[in-house]
Formats: structure tokens, sequence, C-alpha cells
């Protein structure tokens, strides 16, 4: 064998290399990284919304014994409790062998995704076809979301203070509903409009409906026929849209992309994609050093505002009341904790190279992400960790080894974004973004690599034990 030079042995010793993840894990790693991704697809599946996630992970606490948070309860170490927050967030905690007041370790991640609200009155009849008038929630490129299979999903509280969950378009012989769009021919136009104008706010209508009720010459008939149908199926009337949350979400099921399986494609892999992890790391736990607190939160696309987010006080308070049964005080739990704001990054996409600078971006299959900060431009709307906490999670990665990854989220002037990061740095928390790096992020079918998956799970995890 060729003896190495000086240069080579010193450039081995001091220069960075990442490499792709599937040639660093054993065939038995690889199939742990596959398995784990069957159970993440089946909470795709069935939480395309953040009171279905909320749902579904209840269940799943339920049945690994947690229970729900007493403030004026007694707790041991292993024990495990849960507080639900109008049923569109949750706090899940195992109880650590440290006092409380050592300080938590939290990994927060979000559960709603970009999608279609319907507006408080949406249902109107033109030229005889019955539409849902919408209002896009999230960050999204409005010219995807025309022509895609919908379901609508969501509930509906009636004036008699019944509340009705709605789920059509998810089962085989469901109907779907569809955003229309002009055909080529006839577009020359709408193709004149700018990419981000091609389909405006006002043009995403539902169709929804075409036939009238019965045979009556009564005006606006098709959207009397929607509404008997509604009131025939949900007992819900028109009055009833203006207490509703309703959503129009893709209606494909997530599936393996490529020839090797190697990639998940589907619709929200943000945030659940870093929810899945998290939430199977808390499930996995027995005594933990630290008490370790999860949290699936919602309203992060729309900036985390509102009494379900977590630029409100429910996470401050939950702490506040924890510290309470082990007689100390919230904010000084609070003050030495530490968190990983589990959200996802954007990947490199080889076709569309120009907003990535190479060096600092994130790519499929090289593991969990850090984001050190997240923001735009001049790092506004950002908390910037700390040298020394990355450093620390640096060290719990490697020694676990993890798989990870470090990475901007785009060129300097070309973007960015915020996490939840900056709403738990304000309560004096050392936080640090990690998850999954995403293709196509915040499209109607995002992808993801199922090895980054597994990292991010076995990197909270690691955060956690």
């Amino acid at each position: 064998m060729e003896e190495k030079t000086a240069a080579a042995r010193r450039k081995e010793e001091l220069a960075f290399k990442a490499r792709n993840g599937w040639t660093r894990v054993s065939d038995e790693e690889a199939d742990r990284a596959m398995d784990f991704c069957k159970g993440y697809v089946d909470f795709l599946t069935a939480a395309k919304t953040e009171r279905e996630a909320v749902d579904y992970t209840l269940d799943l606490l339920e049945h690994s014994g947690f229970r729900p948070f007493d403030p004026n309860g007694s707790y041991q170490p292993g024990d495990r409790v849960y507080c639900n927050n109008r049923g569109k967030a949750l706090i899940m905690a195992v109880i650590g062998r440290r006092p409380v007041s050592d300080g938590l370790r939290i990994a927060a991640a979000h559960i709603d995704s970009p999608r279609l609200d319907l507006k408080q009155h949406p249902l109107y009849e033109s030229q005889e076809l019955a539409y849902f008038k919408t209002h896009y929630y999230g960050g999204i490129r409005k010219y995807q979301w025309p022509t895609v299979p919908l379901a609508l999903h969501g509930v509906v509280v009636c004036r008699d203070g019944r509340t009705v969950t709605v789920t059509v378009g998810e089962e085989e012989d469901d109907p779907r509903f569809v955003v229309t769009d002009l055909l080529p021919h006839l577009g020359q136009e709408q193709s004149k409009r700018s990419l981000a104008d091609g389909i405006r706010g006002e043009e995403l209508n539902l169709l929804i409906g075409s036939r009238p009720f019965n045979r009556d010459e009564e005006s606006e008939a098709v959207k009397l026929n929607v509404l008997h149908l509604l009131f025939e199926k949900y007992g819900i009337t028109e009055e009833d849209f203006i207490s509703a949350e309703l959503e129009a979400v893709p209606a494909a099921k997530p599936c393996d992309i490529g020839f090797d399986r190697s990639m998940i494609g589907g619709y929200g892999h943000d945030d659940r994609v870093c929810a899945y992890p998290a939430l199977m790391a808390a499930l996995d736990l027995r005594v933990p050093e630290h008490t370790a607190v999860t949290v699936l939160t919602d309203k992060e696309e729309i900036g985390s505002d509102g009494n379900t987010g977590l630029n409100s006080a429910y996470l401050r308070y939950f702490v506040e009341d924890l510290a309470a049964c082990f007689g100390c005080e919230g904010r000084h739990v609070l003050s030495a904790s530490q968190c990983l704001s589990a959200d996802v990054s954007a990947a490199f996409d080889p076709t569309f190279p120009e907003p990535f600078e190479k060096n600092n971006t994130s790519y499929l299959n090289y593991g969990a992400v850090i984001n050190k900060y997240t923001g735009a431009r001049g790092k506004s709307a950002t908390s910037d960790a700390s040298a020394e906490f990355v450093g620390a999670v640096r060290r719990i990665l490697d020694d676990a080894g993890v798989i990870w990854q470090t990475a901007e989220l785009g060129k300097v002037d070309f973007g960015g974004g915020g996490t939840v990061a900056k709403y738990i740095a304000a309560l004096n928390v050392d936080v640090v973004d990690l998850g999954v790096p995403v293709l196509a992020m915040h499209a109607p079918f995002e992808v993801v690599s199922k090895l980054d998956v597994y990292m991010t799970y076995r990197a909270i995890a690691a955060f956690f034990a």
C-alpha cells in the first residue's frame, strides 16, 4: 500500500469532510432507518392537520403510560405526564433523575403545515358551479396548488354547541376537491404574470359541486344542493361555517421515492418530519438524567402567534407549574434549560442551485441538520445559538455516533426563515435548530431522506438521554 504524504495525513487530521450517510452506516443501521420510517409514514398519513397530530399522539401517550399533568401532583423520576393545549398543541414530559432546578432538556417541533383554509363565508356559486373561497395559511408558492387533488379536514362548531369532525377525500371512494387552472392555449395573458403572481390568492377557489338541487327553477341551485348534502351528512347549515376550522390539504398519501426507496414523498414533512422523531424519542425514554420535555406546537407557519403557538405563554406556564411541584421557580428552571428546536432545513437542490451556498447548506442523506441561526438577510428574527451550546450539542451527537451536518437557510440576502427557536430563547433557554433537510419545502408534495429522519430521532434521543 502506498504511504500517505505528510500533506495527506495532515489534511486528514485537520480538514473537515462531509460524506453521504449511507456510506457511513452499517447494513443493520440502514435497516433500522428504513424500519423507523414505516412508523413515520403511518403518522404522516393519519395526521394531516395539527388537530389530527394531537389526537394521534394522545393515543400513543395513553398507551405508553403518560397521564394528564396535575399542577398539584407529586412526581418521581420516570413519571410521564402530558398537557393538551386546546386539542392543537401538546407538551409531554418524562421526569428525570436530577432535580428540575438543574434545568430541562426540551425538544420543540411544530405540527401545523402550509395549506388552504376556508374563509368564514366560503360557499358561493358562479355560472352553476359551486366553490369554497379559501385563505392560504403559511408561506406557499400559490402556483403549486391548482390541479392538485385536495381533501377537506377540520371541525365545525354548530350553533347548538355540537362539534362536527369533517374528513372528506382520504378514503378510496371519497370525492376530492380541486383548484382549477387555465389551459395553455388560453393562458397567454396569465403567462405574462410573474411566477409569484401566476395564481393569486383570491383565485385559490375549491371546486366542490356542479349539480343543482332537484329540478327546481331556483337561483343558486348548485350551492343549495351542496348545502343540502352537508346538512344531510353533518347536520350543518351555511351559518355554521362562521365557527368552523376547515383545511384543504393534498389528498395524496405518502410514498417511497426512488428505485432504492431511500426517500419519502408526501404532504406536511414541514414539520411533522421532526415532530415524529421528537415524539418517538420521548416515548422511548425510561428515566432520563434531566427531565425531558417534548413540545408539539401549532401556528409556527404563521409566526407562532395565537394561544396554541409558542409566542404565547403556554410553555412558560407549564414549566412554572412543573417547577412548583418540586418547590422551585419556573424562571430558574428555564434559565438552566437547553432546547433543540426541531425544525426542517432547506436541502440543496441541484436543479435550482442558485439560492444555496454550497459550503453552508444541507444535503439529503448527510444526517440531521444543525442550524446555528436561521433568519433573513442580517440574521433578523433568529436567536443565533451560542458557540458554547453548539459545541455541547456537537459533543452529544458525536459521542452517540449520530450522523449530522450544519447549514444556513440559503445564501445571505436570498431569504431565510424563522422557527420557534427565538420564542424559546426569549425564555432565557439555550436553543439551537436541529432537524431534517427537505426538498421542495412548503410544496403540496415534499421529499425527505429516510436516513435523515432516523438520524434526527437518534439526535433527539441522545440529547434527552
